[in-house]
């Protein structure tokens, strides 16, 4: 296998000047099962609550890094954008916490168990100036583009997930997913670019996906069955494979197929992540959305 970096050219010539926005969500009439008649659902996507705001947090840290290994002045200025965008990300979901817990479901368990995956396990290590140290930091670099690959397959989805308001989906919640499913869209290039730009190794590539896939499927799995397992109007609920793919079937989550699909085309050496997503439908979006507008309830 040549590893010789890659620079694939990106489909679209749009670009954009990305900017956290000052946004506000109020969860006072948002209940428990925000997704009427499926508590699986409903919580197989609130793992997001829980995995986001220490993962965001993380990728901020590692971008501060990088910062310095960037000659691209247009590059940088996306980074900073990105850096902005995600900060804030982190902070909305955050808030969905204390609410959660007031609803009778207190996520601390499973949420100490992520800030150690990010703080600890893929934190700063002790290693001496150099080659070492440089070599961690690409990793990391290299496992954020990998994420961004599925956090904008998410961000497609929900954009498009017209099940969720036929189901009656409660609208803040839904406007706090989609407003973060539009940014993933918007900044979808910029972690790929990054990582092409300071490194490009299709191994790496290659090897932190699987990584960051294994890693990904391992902690939502386990969100999943917190949530069921904890929630006080589901006793003894359990969460299962057969349950994700039938309400991927029903489309109120992402299909199986489609999330396998999404694998090899990040593997693909012609990859670029502008070939995926519509940066006029999240713009579209962004320009309605009541929370990133001043509004709290659609």
């Amino acid at each position: 296998m040549s590893n010789t970096p890659l620079v694939p050219a990106p489909v679209a010539s749009e670009h954009i000047d990305l900017q956290a926005r000052n946004v506000s969500f109020s969860w006072d009439d948002t209940p428990l099962h925000w997704l009427p008649g499926d508590p699986f659902a409903g919580h197989t996507i609130n793992v997001l609550h829980l995995l986001l705001p220490a993962g965001e947090r993380w990728f901020v840290h590692v971008y501060k890094q990088v910062l310095p290994h960037i000659t691209d002045d247009r590059l940088r200025a996306d980074v900073i954008g990105f850096i902005g965008q995600e900060a804030t990300h982190a902070a909305a979901h955050d808030d969905v916490l204390p609410h959660l817990k007031r609803l009778g479901l207190d996520p601390t368990p499973y949420t100490a168990q992520v800030d150690w995956l990010f703080e600890k396990l893929l934190g700063d290590r002790t290693l001496p100036p150099g080659r070492a140290r440089t070599w961690w930091l690409m990793e990391r670099v290299a496992m954020i583009a990998a994420i961004e690959h599925y956090t904008a397959f998410l961000g497609d989805w929900i954009l498009n997930a017209e099940e969720l308001d036929r189901r009656g989906a409660d609208p803040v919640m839904l406007d706090l997913l989609r407003w973060h499913g539009a940014e993933e869209v918007e900044h979808r290039s910029v972690a790929f670019d990054l990582f092409m730009h300071v490194d490009g190794s299709y191994r790496r590539r290659a090897r932190t996906w699987a990584t960051g896939f294994a890693a990904l499927a391992f902690l939502w799995q386990r969100g999943a069955r917190f949530f069921m397992e904890n929630d006080p109007h589901l006793p003894a609920a359990k969460a299962s494979v057969a349950q994700f793919f039938r309400a991927g079937q029903q489309g109120v989550l992402p299909s199986t197929g489609a999330m396998l699909k999404s694998i090899p085309t990040y593997l693909s050496r012609t990859y670029h992540p502008s070939q995926e997503g519509s940066t006029a439908q999240a713009e579209a979006y962004l320009a309605s959305s009541p929370g990133a507008n001043g509004g709290v309830r659609p």
